[in-house]
Parts: structure tokens; C-alpha cells; sequence
């Protein structure tokens, strides 16, 4: 079974020129976890994770809460980063050279990597141009449904 098999083709995208709101909105209305960023011609650069957004936006939460803060207090914080950081680029965000794919890879390389880096998803690469993306969703779907 290969990934061109069982991948989604329909990726949730993001320019690497985006801002951290456009970001934000693509993440609310797709709600993907990952999206794959992308320049103007279609070329991977790299995968940004809403948990790399939140974190951005409330970098410093644990040592608050740590320190005697309250969630009112973090979340004052919270709304106060998230306003300025709005027009903020993504690209320092962007994890640069992730664990990739490409079509003719099988299966079974996606699950043993998704299962030991603890990934949900993973780009599908090819000729350096984002194909689409493969889950662990895709994968446990093509396995029980009993394709080769």
C-alpha cells in the first residue's frame, strides 16, 4: 500500500508570507492542527502547528501559573499578545524541514513514524511541490478496510 493511495490531496495551506491572524482564521475554519506552509509556487517550506501558535501568543503561561498568576490574569495576557502579534509573520513559527513523504513511499513507513515521533500528520512531498498530506486517520482507514 502506497501513500499516493490512501493521502488526502486537498491540504490545508498557508502562505509563508501569512500573518499569525491568517493563521489563526485558516486553523478555526479548517480546523486542522497542522498547516502546511507553502511559498507562491506551490513549494514546501514547512509545517506551522496551532500548538506553535498558542504557544507564540502565551509563551509564557506554565512560569505564570507557576508563580502564583491566575487564568484570568493569563488569559488578560492572552487577549493583550494576541492583538499585537495579529500582523506578526508566521515564518519565524515555521518548522523548517519536517519529516516528509512522498507518494510512492508506503504505508507502513508513514505508521511507524507517526507512531514513534508521536506525529498526526505528515506532508506529502514531491519534487520539492506539497502534494497533500497523510494522517494517521488515512492510514488506520486503509489498513481496516483491508487494501494491500
Amino acid at each position: 500500500m502506497l501513500i499516493r493511495d490512501i493521502m488526502s490531496y486537498n491540504a490545508t495551506r498557508i502562505g509563508v508570507d501569512s500573518t499569525m491572524q491568517r493563521a489563526a482564521e485558516i486553523v478555526a475554519l479548517s480546523q486542522a492542527s497542522d498547516l502546511m506552509v507553502v511559498d507562491d509556487d506551490n513549494n514546501f517550506v514547512g509545517v506551522l502547528s496551532e500548538g506553535d501558535l498558542i504557544r507564540a501568543v502565551l509563551p509564557k503561561f506554565e512560569e505564570m501559573m507557576l508563580s502564583g498568576g491566575s487564568l484570568a490574569e493569563a488569559f488578560d495576557l492572552f487577549i493583550d499578545n494576541g492583538r499585537e502579534l495579529a500582523v506578526a509573520p508566521i515564518e519565524p513559527l515555521v518548522i523548517r524541514d519536517p519529516i516528509s513523504l512522498t507518494p510512492r513511499d508506503k504505508a507502513l513507513k508513514a505508521a511507524t513514524i507517526m507512531v514513534s515521533k508521536q506525529i498526526r500528520r505528515l506532508p506529502v512531498v514531491d519534487a520539492g511541490k506539497l502534494i497533500g498530506t497523510v494522517s494517521r486517520a488515512d492510514v488506520c482507514r486503509a489498513v481496516l478496510a483491508g487494501n494491500d
